[in-house]
């Protein structure tokens, strides 16, 4: 709380508060007044401050641009039932914003800095933080290498910002997933851990074509034999076989550690539900779907929470599923919603109120 009072603060002139349609949200389409930064310089990180929200001005020799050094987090921040608001698990997303620096060769940021920084902004945007069911605060803390100049090595200087934008739902119907057999998105020894821009672009393409076949997501495969199933574009996938809730392991570095997807591991443990992190071929789900045994899929991730998947198409055959049936997806989503509005017992203490 000390740090956070010595954050330099400049106020927006006016609020754009009143222009946005908080019926009508979309994802990722308005921001807040203001914004946070802190340079990294000569070794270490500056003063953070607050700005108004608003352009950036940077060399065209800037680093990042031309060697993609640059990893972000998405957190998100809740009202509460009683009117109060809290960020989910932020901490959580400390720790693999440090883990992705130090793939991508780029310095850790400080907590002071990261949640410090992060609770201050909310506070002066507290306002912002929308109230209607499954609405959120969509907090995007982000790293860049600032160099001007070009060559391929570590940038000597960064800036590290956090800007805020109220968001709706990101899916507003259960997904079509097709299994992608050609393009990968991650190898063992990769940066498919780190939450790095350079995944995102990679997967545009493959994503493009799914898309124009009628798809929402591609499910990645394993880049050795296209095998077993890893994850989707901005979800972890789960499947719920034979009363068994199964999602392809961490083990080999391909697959983000999602801050959702360890929630609902937790959760579902704290309610007796068997949870298995394992390699789970495409063949297998496929005899389990066959015998009837596999009966629920869904996705989970910060922006999407937890999304529900009515078709998984493989080459020519489809497993069809009826997402109005799925009992267990509804009940870690009932479960993960009563935390984040203050209703269920917060037994992991997952929840930093945004004030003291």
């Amino acid at each position: 709380m000390e740090f956070m009072e010595t954050i330099k603060v400049t106020k927006a002139a006016t609020s754009k508060l009143r222009e946005v349609d908080f019926n009508n949200l979309g994802f990722g389409r308005y921001f807040t007044d203001h914004m946070l930064m802190a340079k990294y310089q000569d070794g270490r990180w500056q003063a953070p401050e607050i700005l108004p929200y608003g352009p950036i001005c940077f060399d065209p020799a800037m680093a990042t641009l031309h060697y993609g050094q640059s990893i972000f987090e998405g957190v998100k921040a809740f009202r509460m039932q009683d009117g109060r608001s809290a960020i989910f698990r932020p901490y959580e997303n400390l720790k693999r914003f440090n883990r992705s620096a130090h793939r991508m060769e780029m310095p850790e940021i400080s907590e002071d800095i990261f949640i410090g920084g992060m609770r201050k902004l909310l506070q002066m945007e507290d306002k912002w933080i929308p109230h209607e069911v499954e609405h959120a605060m969509y907090i995007r803390p982000f790293m860049f290498g600032t160099n001007e100049l070009l060559g391929v090595m570590p940038s000597s200087s960064y800036l590290f910002m956090i800007i805020l934008s109220p968001v709706g739902p990101y899916y507003a119907a259960p997904m079509r997933i097709q299994v992608e057999e050609k393009y990968v998105r991650a190898v063992e020894g990769g940066i498919g851990r780190a939450k790095t821009a350079g995944n995102y672009a990679a997967s545009l393409h493959p994503f493009a074509i799914a898309q124009k076949n009628g798809f929402d997501q591609i499910l990645w495969t394993d880049a050795h034999e296209h095998k077993y199933v890893q994850e989707c574009g901005t979800i972890n996938i789960f499947f719920l076989v034979d009363g068994r809730l199964i999602t392809p392991s961490l083990a080999n570095g391909t697959i983000l550690e999602g801050v959702t997807r360890d929630s609902v591991i937790k959760v579902a443990r704290d309610i007796g539900i068997p949870v298995e992190e394992r390699n789970i071929s495409i063949l297998e789900l496929i005899e389990a779907h066959q015998a009837g045994l596999f009966t629920e899929a869904f996705g989970t991730g910060t922006a999407a929470t937890i999304s529900k998947v009515q078709e998984i198409r493989y080459k020519d055959r489809s497993l069809l599923f009826e997402p109005l049936q799925f009992k267990l997806a509804d009940t870690l989503k009932a479960k993960l919603t009563g935390i984040r509005d203050g209703i269920e017992p917060d037994v992991h203490n997952w929840m930093l109120p945004v004030f003291e």
